[in-house]
């Protein structure tokens, strides 16, 4: 599986951010799907997370109400819609996919995207 994650911006403080990271191959709806970001400076951090289905979703506390996880596995690609964005928010943004029905921060991820940089100005 290849992952490429596109959507990243710059953007004010309060305003809102599509992410999305479109999968290669047929087994995309095999994969429970993710997204993690890292700030300058910090370690990689979990951000989001859905399962292969769609119907279960969980999120690092400090993005929960503003930040939501979808996907369309019709067309191999998941989301991260971002809003009220937040200084803090900024950092680069990476999509991961792992080979289970569902994922969370301490799931083992075997792909992982490029990254698509996200910066909120204040």
């Amino acid at each position: 599986v290849q992952l490429q994650a596109s959507g990243g911006g710059l953007v004010q403080a309060g305003g809102s951010l599509r992410l999305s990271c479109a999968a290669s191959g047929r087994t995309f709806s095999s994969y429970a799907m993710a997204w993690f970001r890292q700030a300058p400076g910090k370690e990689r951090e979990f951000v989001a997370a859905i399962s292969w289905s769609g119907g279960s979703t969980t999120y690092t506390d400090s993005v929960k109400g503003r930040f939501t996880i979808s996907r369309d596995n019709a067309k191999n690609t998941v989301y991260l819609q971002m809003n009220s964005l937040k200084p803090e928010d900024t950092a680069v943004y990476y999509c991961a996919a792992a080979r289970a029905s569902w994922g969370g921060p301490g799931t083992p991820y075997d792909y992982w995207g490029q990254g698509t940089q996200v910066t909120v100005s204040s």
